[in-house]
């Protein structure tokens, strides 16, 4: 958080944004200038008539000449004056709306885009209502002021000068003491100022709270009714909205009584000059014409006086406001792109990694255990070599390398394509390859990595050390608070490691772009966030360019068929956060969003915890697929997501406490087979760690690929449609 500033040095600051729009503002400025200026002129041509025609009239002899000829152009100066006025006016309102309008939106896009660059860690700290505020309430105020306050106070005491100016010219005596009248206002808006300060960021901040709490209460309205705490939720409420009702009113007390003492001034004023007027008259101190003039020219002071309060406080909410929008803008980012990056592109980045691996011309050969499944695949794809993922198979020769196994067989070419799956008893299943162009291969090294969170005692992670080959899935297994989700944060960099570095394809991930970063990585997380836009747009957020076809294939991977049920299919708003929808049914787009986005790195926490047993038996066998294209970071809870992964790694208390497949560490470790399998005893202890011989790992190990295969089966009994996996060990065995 950056140092606090003074509200009025902040107010300063934004006559950046105001710099490309100068000469509308002078422009403006000059408009109301001159309007104010033709306001000024009519008293003194009242004054002409009257002391010149009028009094000539009035003194003449009957049957001489009046001189009443001279009444027409001066009556036409005044008509001819006030069309000016209004002209002016309506020009200064006109370049006023667009000057500060613009400059309302150019912070706006400054504000937004800082709050884009800023971690996800600085808006877990900041509530959402106070962001809100500051990016809504808070440049409407600056912009009233910018429009308004300014011109209207320079137009302001210019007027008053101008007007005592003449009103001393009139009459020295009187136009003295209508200057002295009007020096207390200095005192009482210094004291106005004071005060208001105080209670315009009290009112600001407690409306930022309130509109905090509506937003929360908006969106866990479910569980309000759910748990029939609808009256403590309203009495919250009230409580919050009463304090800013009573600082609102406190707040409007003050501002009335300021204005009230303004408004006071002038009009006692004006009792005190038509007495003292009416007899420096009577004296021939000062002409009739010259009175009416007086009056009318201090009757002008008013405005600008009265004015004067509403300007200030309109300055000092707009100064409130401009500090609270700098305390944004002056957060630095904790995570930052390199100022001079070597590598600016993802092709710049598959280059490098290319050139890590060599130029041999050779294809690579697809290592794996065998597995007998009736899966078959054909894919076409984008990528230096080719592979067969699973089996083994001969190596291929030049940018395409082709591998065989029991049960699966790919083939790479270059170019962008969908995959087809075919599996028993079902159409074959399009899956989004990677785009076309230059794709880093995925490599993902972690190199004694460690991470705490500011402030912490102890480190969340500790000395993390993995290697992830190309095309390899590893498996996260943990218990809660073990830093599972936190890991894979810190490979898309939306959190930074402590020590340590994390590279892709030899590359640390701090070398690279965010922007390239975050193109080669992408995520699926347990929660996902929707956007209050069309599936179309939700799912094509990582590849805008999609076409349609792609957008379905990726759906279909992700078994979000039900989309092509709602109202408009593609086209449906799906609400803000995807609210309309079911748990399952959110996570589902979001996994096809990150299928579709077709990235080198994919990271997956727990994307399927939302699905039952038999949607999540087709997404799984879908999956097994879709990650042979990148290397995968899957946290996995169960089982079932445990058989998506070449490699599962045990976290316990930030430490891998065990690397291996899922049988070597179900015979291995006793923490893994506390995990994996059903709840621990009344003790509440880890039944492994009490007696390990109760568990048996190859008894494990048919449980849950008798699970699996019990989901597959009872989803085949639903119909003869249904493009549920034939068994669990097939798919097991496609992935190893």
């Amino acid at each position: 958080m950056p140092a606090a500033q003074i509200p009025l040095a902040a107010l300063w600051r934004t006559r950046e944004y105001l710099r490309p729009y100068y000469g509308q503002l002078v422009g403006m400025l000059a408009a109301a200038l001159l309007a104010a200026g033709t306001e000024i002129v009519i008293p003194l041509l009242t004054k002409a008539a009257i002391d010149g025609p009028i009094a000539t009239a009035a003194a003449s002899k009957p049957g001489a000449p009046h001189g009443h000829g001279l009444l027409v152009p001066i009556g036409l100066a005044a008509i001819g004056l006030g069309i000016a006025e209004v002209v002016l006016n309506l020009i200064r309102r006109w370049v006023q709306a667009n000057a500060v309008a613009a400059m309302e939106q150019s912070i706006r896009g400054d504000l937004y885009a800082h709050l884009q660059r800023l971690e996800p860690s600085f808006h877990e700290a900041w509530q959402s209502g106070q962001l809100l505020s500051r990016a809504t309430t808070d440049l409407s105020a600056i912009r009233r002021f910018a429009g308004f306050g300014t011109i209207f106070l320079i137009t302001n005491v210019a007027t008053f000068a101008v007007v005592v100016t003449l009103l001393i010219r009139l009459n020295l005596l009187l136009g003295l003491l209508t200057a002295l009248v009007f020096a207390p206002v200095t005192a009482i808006c210094l004291r106005f100022e004071r005060r208001y300060r105080v209670l315009s960021r009290r009112v600001q901040d407690q409306q930022d709270d309130l509109a905090t709490y509506v937003e929360e209460s908006a969106a866990g309205i479910q569980v309000l009714k759910a748990l029939g705490r609808r009256d403590q939720a309203a009495g919250l409420h009230r409580d919050r909205a009463m304090t800013v009702y009573q600082t609102q009113v406190s707040k409007a007390r003050l501002r009335g009584t300021f204005w009230a003492s303004l408004d006071l001034l002038p009009n006692a004023l004006i009792a005190l000059i038509l007495l003292l007027g009416a007899l420096a008259v009577s004296h021939g101190g000062l002409t009739t014409g010259g009175l009416v003039a007086f009056i009318a020219l201090v009757l002008q002071l008013v405005w600008p006086i009265e004015a004067m309060g509403y300007i200030l406080a309109l300055g000092q909410e707009a100064a409130t406001a401009a500090q609270r929008v700098y305390e944004i803008l002056d957060t630095d980012p904790a995570i930052t792109s390199p100022p001079n990056p070597a590598i600016t592109s993802l092709a710049a980045l598959a280059a490098t990694s290319a050139a890590g691996r060599g130029t041999s011309g050779r294809g690579t050969s697809g290592t794996g255990s065998s597995g007998t499944g009736p899966i078959g695949t054909s894919r076409t794809g984008t990528g230096p070599t080719g592979t067969g993922p699973t089996g083994t198979g001969p190596t291929g020769t030049g940018p395409t390398g082709t591998g065989t196994g029991a049960g699966m067989s790919g083939t790479g070419t270059s170019g962008a394509g969908t995959t087809a799956l075919a599996t028993a008893g079902t159409a074959a299943l399009t899956v989004p390859q990677p785009r076309s162009g230059g794709r880093p291969a995925g490599r993902l090294t972690f190199d004694h990595v460690s991470f705490s969170f500011p402030g912490a005692s102890q480190p969340v992670l500790r000395d993390i050390c993995l290697d992830l080959p190309p095309g390899e899935t590893m498996a996260l297994v943990g218990g809660t608070g073990s830093g599972k989700t936190t890991l894979l944060y810190l490979v898309a960099r939306l959190a930074e490691v402590t020590s340590g570095s994390i590279r892709l394809d030899g590359t640390d991930v701090r070398e690279l772009p965010l922007p390239v970063l975050r193109t080669a990585v992408a995520c699926a997380f347990e929660d996902p966030t929707l956007f209050s836009v069309s599936v179309r747009e939700n799912v094509a957020l990582g590849a805008p360019d999609a076409s349609d076809a792609v957008i379905e294939a990726a759906l279909a991977a992700a078994q979000a068929d039900f989309v092509q049920d709602l109202p408009w299919g593609l086209d449906t708003r799906i609400g803000e956060q995807g609210m309309s929808l079911s748990g399952g049914q959110r996570q589902r787009i979001a996994l096809a969003r990150a299928i579709l986005a077709s990235p080198s790195v994919l990271l997956l926490d727990d994307p399927l915890s939302a699905l039952d047993v038999h949607t999540e038996a087709k997404v799984t066998a879908a999956l097994s697929h879709a990650l042979t294209r990148s290397t995968a970071l899957v946290v996995a809870h169960r089982p079932s997501t445990v058989t998506l992964a070449n490699q599962v790694a045990v976290l316990e208390n930030g430490e891998i406490t065990a690397l291996g497949t899922h049988r070597e560490l179900l015979a291995s470790s006793p923490h893994y087979r506390y995990l994996m399998s059903a709840a621990p005893d009344s003790a509440g202890q880890d039944p492994a760690r009490q007696d390990p011989a109760r568990q048996d790992p190859a008894a494990l190990d048919a449980a849950a690929l008798d699970a699996a295969r019990a989901d597959s089966a009872g989803e085949d009994s639903a119909g003869p449609d249904s493009p549920g996996p034939s068994t669990g060990a097939d798919m097991t065995g496609a992935r190893r």
